[in-house]
Parts: C-alpha cells; sequence; structure tokens
C-alpha cells in the first residue's frame, strides 16, 4: 500500500469546477458524549440512552446470567440468535431466562448478512404466530448487529410492537448498531431498505463474549469505534489499534465499548429518527453502503466503512479541511480489509444514489473538517468524488 499520508496542503477547490452551488453545508456540532457511570453490578459501566423512554446500555463481563435475566420483565421470551452465536451463549442465556421464571422460545437464523431477508423475516414472523407468543411477551435478540436488526424488526412489527430487549455478543453491535433503536432488513437493491425505529428497553453488552469472537471481526467492529472517536472522542484514538484485541484487558474492553456507547447515545438522544445530526454517525458510510451493494452485501462492513473513511478524508482534504488522512490510513492498514474492487467509479457512483442522505436528489455526504467537528455537506461535484476514488484506488494499492 503507497503511503501518501505526509503532509497537509490543502488544494484550491473541488475537483471537476469548484462547488456546487445552492446547498450550504450543515456545521451542527456533533453532542458531546453522554455521561458514562459506574454500574449495579462490580466491574461493569452504564450510560443512560436519553429518548423517551430512556433506557440503559449495560456493560461489562458476565452480564448475560446476571443482569439479562433481571432486566427482562416479561414472562414470554423468544430468543432471537445466530447459529454460530447459538453454539457458544444460547444454552446458558436460556438456562439463565428460565431459572428466573421464563419461558424461553429460541430461534436461531443462519449467521450472516443473507440472513437479513423478506425470508427470514417471515419465518421468523410465522415461528411467533404458531405457538400464539402473546403481546406481553419479549424479544431478546442475542448476537451480533444482524441478529439485532433483524430480531429487531420483528419486535417492532410482530402484534405491532412487542418489548424488544438487545443482548449484543461482537465489538461493532456493542459500539454501534445495538444502540439508537434502527432495526431492518435488506432487499435485493440494498441494506436497511425495509425497517422501523424501534427502541429495546435495555442493552445489555457482555465484553466477555467478545472472547469468542475472530480476530477479523473484532477488528470489523473497531472500524465503527474508530468513526466514534474521529467524531467525538480523539483520545481513543491510540488505544484503537495499539494493543487493541479480542484479548485485551477485561476493564479495557469495558472503559472502550461505554465510552464509544456513550457518543452514540448522545447522539441518539438529540435525534432520534435521523432528521439532523444523527447523520453524523454515516462518516464514511456513503461509500461504504455503495461499495457493500455493489458487492451484493459480500463485501464486509467494517472492511467498507474503513475504506470510506479513507474516502471521505480524501474530499475532505480536497476541499482545504484539516488532514486526517493518516488516522484513517493507518486504522485501513491494521484492519488489513478485504481488497477493494478496482471499479470504475461509474460502476459505484450508482448504489451512491440509493444513499439515504440523498435530499432531492442532491447527495449529501459527511467530511471532518478536523478531528471532532464534522460537517455535512450537499455541493458534491461529480468530478471530485471521481477524484476521490481515484485517489483511494491509488492509495490502498
Amino acid at each position: 500500500m503507497s503511503d501518501p499520508r505526509g503532509g497537509t496542503a490543502a488544494r484550491s477547490g473541488p475537483a471537476g469546477g469548484g462547488a456546487a452551488p445552492g446547498a450550504a453545508p450543515d456545521r451542527t456540532p456533533t453532542p458531546s458524549p453522554a455521561p458514562v457511570r459506574a454500574g449495579g453490578v462490580a466491574g461493569s459501566l452504564e450510560v443512560v440512552v436519553a429518548v423517551a423512554p430512556h433506557y440503559t446500555v449495560s456493560v461489562g463481563p458476565d452480564l448475560l446470567t446476571s443482569l439479562l435475566p433481571a432486566r427482562v420483565g416479561e414472562r414470554r421470551v423468544a430468543l432471537v440468535t445466530d447459529a454460530r452465536v447459538a453454539a457458544h451463549h444460547a444454552r446458558r442465556v436460556s438456562t439463565a431466562l428460565a431459572a428466573a421464571g421464563k419461558d424461553v422460545l429460541e430461534l436461531v437464523v443462519p449467521a450472516g448478512e443473507a440472513s437479513k431477508s423478506l425470508g427470514e423475516y417471515a419465518r421468523l414472523l410465522g415461528e411467533l404466530a404458531s405457538v400464539a407468543f402473546p403481546r406481553d411477551g419479549a424479544v431478546v435478540a442475542l448476537g451480533g448487529g444482524v441478529v439485532g436488526d433483524l430480531g429487531g424488526f420483528v419486535a417492532a412489527s410482530y402484534m405491532r410492537g412487542v418489548a424488544f430487549y438487545q443482548a449484543p455478543t461482537s465489538l461493532l453491535a456493542m459500539v454501534d448498531a445495538s444502540v439508537g433503536g434502527k432495526t431492518g432488513i435488506d432487499l435485493p437493491q440494498g441494506k436497511n431498505l425495509v425497517g422501523a425505529f424501534w427502541q429495546p428497553r435495555t442493552v445489555i453488552a457482555d465484553v466477555g463474549t467478545l472472547a469468542t469472537l475472530p480476530e477479523r471481526e473484532f477488528r470489523q467492529g473497531t472500524v465503527e469505534a474508530f468513526k466514534h472517536a474521529l467524531l467525538a472522542a480523539p483520545d481513543l484514538l491510540p488505544a484503537l489499534t495499539a494493543g487493541w484485541g479480542t484479548d485485551a484487558a477485561t476493564s479495557v474492553l469495558t472503559e472502550v465499548v461505554a465510552r464509544n456507547v456513550a457518543v452514540k447515545a448522545a447522539v441518539v438522544a438529540a435525534d432520534e429518527r435521523e432528521q439532523g445530526v444523527r447523520a453524523h454517525l454515516n462518516l464514511g458510510h456513503t461509500l461504504a453502503h455503495a461499495l457493500e451493494a455493489a458487492s451484493g452485501h459480500t463485501f464486509q462492513h467494517g472492511d467498507a466503512v474503513a475504506y470510506g473513511l479513507v474516502f471521505a478524508a480524501l474530499v475532505a482534504r480536497a476541499r482545504g479541511f484539516a488532514d486526517v488522512l493518516r488516522p484513517t490510513l493507518d486504522l485501513l492498514g491494521w484492519v488489513a480489509p478485504a481488497p477493494l474492487p478496482n471499479r470504475a467509479f461509474g460502476e459505484v457512483r450508482p448504489f451512491m444514489a440509493r444513499d439515504k442522505k440523498v435530499v432531492d436528489g442532491r447527495l449529501r455526504m459527511v467530511l471532518l473538517e478536523e478531528v471532532g467537528r464534522a460537517v455535512v455537506v450537499a455541493d458534491l461535484r461529480e468530478g471530485e468524488l471521481a477524484a476521490a476514488w481515484n485517489e483511494l484506488l491509488e492509495v490502498t494499492a
């Protein structure tokens, strides 16, 4: 991989003839992280997500058996998980819930993004209906982001909504997907095109489950943690590459996860339905979602976001913003993502047009004016996007 990271020289303006007219950048500040407090279980931390009604995210070791059963108030529980997570954790979680007087129905889906489908969604709804699962029951999502998105959408729509609890077992789900109430499934035309906002009653992030996570998946989750650090917790950046991994001390895992949750919790509290500042959480995702869709969802999310962060840094640098290319390339090297497809920009650009930040046909993109200061721009020129894509291919070759 070539390394153009030296220097902070700014260019005169966007490639392709300067900025497009008529759209002022949105410089609404990213909210300061929510408070992190000691939890009720020894060694745990808590963050409150201040939506209505508010809920607590608990982070620490051994929480699936010590805290989750006490937090789930409903008697009938549908435990949604995937085959890989089930092999490690489902039995002990089901046993703990049953010991607390819960009637548990286990619903297992295949591991992987392909389970976020209309077919699996319909199958789970059918399983619930076939056992007359009641409206006063609860869905518990035990797994990564796919399980949380799918299980949450089932909870949001079955009988027009039942109680939902998140028990994330991957780093990606702990720091990002389990917080904020986004649920949904994919269509062949793109990711997350069908879904609902459905906040969990509580989130239990048991960092002990990270020990069973493959290192490659752990690094995928680190990309989202890195994004949060770029937005609102820059002091976390060094910790997210040096000595960071599944074998990190439990106290370190707990603190880093909780502080990432605090970043997202503050943004969600300020903009629950993604009408404004919550767009900041899509830093790096404009290209990322396009890469995923163009690959038929075979490109891993963390890899795609890592490339997307570099792409956003290149666009920002070309506009004369502070040069944040160095930390994004450091991250890319540490993650060691799958190779970037050597496609012409014209093959990728149509998938950007499906981005949820498109308004009135105008693509909006989150950039960093500097670390800790995001801006949403809507005056993008095709030339500057193509130039950034070509430079991305060059620096990652």
